[in-house]
């Protein structure tokens, strides 16, 4: 059954201060702005999305993200924004808070992470588009993976042996013979509240998937993958 989402989504900026990765990543500037303006201004671009809120537990990225037209209803508590804090929990901190603030929850909550700045607003309605079709839970986005289990990925046992990871019958000699894989990226999800506050992870329900380019989809964890995605986005700028 289809979904009509009419004006209620939400969407989230999951952004606390304690980045270990690339200390401050959410407010370093990235090819002129902080990088989380960029998620904001995304999030901002897509005329479904009608409230654009941050959780963050810094007030250092609740004063930058104000300053981009973000809300920032409430910061989220300590115990939420430690390394080993699952995100999932934030999510369903955020959500219950809206549940408080109006008695509801929106038809659908957007996560646009920091972490991909080179996604395009159109990666976000496409999510959008395919989480209204009402066949998933929870839709998310992923790209063509450079690497394959079945074929050119190993392990390696206690006595040094390695072995591919993934067997499947005979070993394929070609990697257009194994099954397609893809890498699950951060440039979007798009989810049901419901869901989200009645299962542990985003594996749990129906999850549909959007296919983005490798070039929009580059994932920050490291300083390296900062200066490469700020060369492509101020490339991509020009």
């Amino acid at each position: 059954m289809t979904r009509t989402l009419d004006d209620s989504v939400v969407a989230f900026i999951f952004a606390r201060g304690g980045s270990k990765g690339v200390p401050r990543k959410n407010i370093r500037e990235m090819a002129g702005k902080p990088l989380i303006g960029w998620s904001i201004e995304h999030a901002k671009s897509v005329s479904r999305i009608k409230r654009v809120l941050v959780s963050t537990d810094d007030p250092e990225i609740a004063s930058i993200a104000r300053s981009f037209g973000a809300e920032i209803p409430f910061l989220r508590p300590p115990e939420l924004a430690r390394d080993e804090s699952p995100e999932w929990m934030a999510w369903q901190h955020a959500l219950e808070f809206l549940r408080q603030e109006s008695g509801h929850l929106p038809m659908a909550m957007v996560s646009v992470p920091t972490t991909a700045p080179l996604r395009c607003p159109g990666d976000i309605e496409k999510c959008l588009d395919m989480f209204e079709g009402g066949s998933f839970d929870i839709v998310l986005t992923v790209s063509e993976a450079r690497r394959n289990p079945y074929f050119n990925m190993v392990t390696r046992s206690t006595e040094g042996v390695v072995s591919v990871c993934i067997k499947n019958g005979d070993t394929p000699n070609r990697r257009q013979d194994t099954p397609e894989i893809f890498d699950v990226t951060t440039v979007a999800y798009v989810c049901d509240p419901l869901f989200v506050l009645n299962r542990r992870s985003i594996f749990d329900g129906r999850v549909g998937a959007v296919v983005v380019p490798a070039d929009r989809a580059i994932d920050i964890d490291t300083i390296t993958d900062f200066e490469v995605a700020e060369f492509l986005l101020r490339r991509k700028l020009k």
